[in-house]
């Protein structure tokens, strides 16, 4: 019998992995904040960074299917999670070794590839703490721990433009909280090594029907993630149209970070008590961040900015809860790995097509955004009239 959280080895596991992921954050958050405008300065386009920021979501995503099926055939969660984090944090300082785009590129996948091995493994680990404290404060207060990074990081690459001006040196520097990473990894393994035991699966099939509020769920986050554009573009576009000044950028990404975890911490509490319907309002806001961030000038354009961090600390706090609520923990490993497949490819998809749509119209880069945004209401209603969905008067 795997042995259980109580409230407290819950809340301090939930808040050791939260430390975990605030110096995985700054890692890697730091060079995903400068990727954009660098890629540009290596060349790229803007259709290409689309692409590139596109397929690194998809092998951080659709990977995910193969690493949550791997977590739960072998129950190996914390081996699985602790070579996924060695990966992804090396792959960070590594960019600075490169001098084409291409290759930039081929390590900012291995990025996200890294993050796909760990993920599944890692938030069933969290989610059997989140049956003790609640799975939307669970998810909630790890992602403020994460974004609290993911502001930290932004800020040392801009601290090393503004000295340097160089953003090899800045990947190098980077490298740092990265190796602190492992380092503490490590140590939470050491901790807790029981959160990795898993009940054993009741029969092959066990994971392989999910109850129809999960698909319906899954096919309202995809929407969502369609027409979400990605931070390497914005950036991208905002040193082009010179809205803000480059060495900027980072430090406009640490303040979207910090309205994240703000929204992730309000949203987590909020699930708790209301269910799914907290969701609602981060679509309606999700769907005014690319009209405001394309086709806005001077602080119309920064609002959008922003408010993209507040959406993306929603979505990852109360998306990831809301998995844990429809499916049963024997199952949950592969549940998450489905979702981040699905979820994934309509990222890819929606960051490509919103790639090209940049070269070709601002204008018809935001409809597709604000369509997809709408749409995403429809299935999530229907989720809410799912009895798995409801909660307990």
């Amino acid at each position: 019998m795997a042995r259980a959280f109580d409230r407290k080895s819950a809340l301090a596991f939930i808040v050791a992995f939260g430390v975990v992921s605030l110096f995985a954050d700054m890692a890697y958050e730091g060079m995903r904040g400068i990727t954009g405008p660098y890629l540009g300065l290596l060349g790229a386009s803007g259709t290409a960074v689309g692409v590139i920021a596109g397929t690194g979501e998809l092998f951080g995503y659709l990977l995910r299917l193969g690493s949550g099926r791997l977590a739960q055939r072998t129950g190996a969660l914390w081996l699985i999670a602790f070579a996924g984090y060695a990966l992804q944090m090396a792959a960070v300082p590594a960019i600075a070794l490169t001098g084409s785009w291409w290759g930039a590129a081929a390590l900012i996948i291995l990025e996200r590839s890294g993050k796909a091995l760990r993920n599944p493994a890692a938030n069933t680990m969290k989610s059997r703490a989140g049956e003790k404290i609640g799975q939307g404060w669970a998810f909630g207060l790890h992602e403020a721990l994460d974004q609290t990074g993911a502001l930290m990081g932004p800020l040392i690459t801009a601290l090393v433009l503004a000295h340097h001006g160089r953003y090899q040196t800045a990947f190098l520097w980077l490298g740092v909280p990265a190796a602190i990473t492992i380092v503490i990894v490590a140590g939470v393994w050491i901790r807790f090594p029981w959160a990795g035991e898993m009940a054993p699966r009741r029969s092959e099939s066990s994971d392989a029907s999910f109850p129809r509020a999960f698909w319906l769920y899954a096919a309202s986050a995809a929407l969502m993630a369609f027409g979400f554009a990605d931070w390497p573009l914005i950036a991208f576009h905002f040193a082009k149209a010179g809205i803000v000044a480059q060495p900027t950028i980072p430090i406009l990404y640490a303040i979207a970070m910090a309205g994240s975890g703000a929204g992730a911490l309000a949203m987590g509490k909020l699930f708790d008590r209301q269910g799914f319907i907290v969701l609602l309002p981060a679509m309606l806001v999700a769907a005014a961040v690319t009209p405001l961030a394309f086709l806005g000038s001077g602080w119309l354009a920064v609002l959008g900015a922003m408010l993209w961090g507040t959406v993306l600390g929603m979505e990852n706090s109360v998306l990831t809860a809301g998995v844990a609520e429809l499916v049963p923990e024997q199952a949950r490993a592969t549940a998450f790995g489905a979702f981040s497949a699905t979820f994934g490819i309509a990222w890819f998809l929606g960051s490509a097509l919103l790639g090209v749509l940049y070269d070709v119209s601002f204008s018809l880069l935001a409809g597709v955004s604000i369509a997809a945004e709408l749409a995403a209401i429809v299935p999530l209603l229907l989720v809410m009239r799912e009895p798995r969905a409801r909660r307990p008067s």
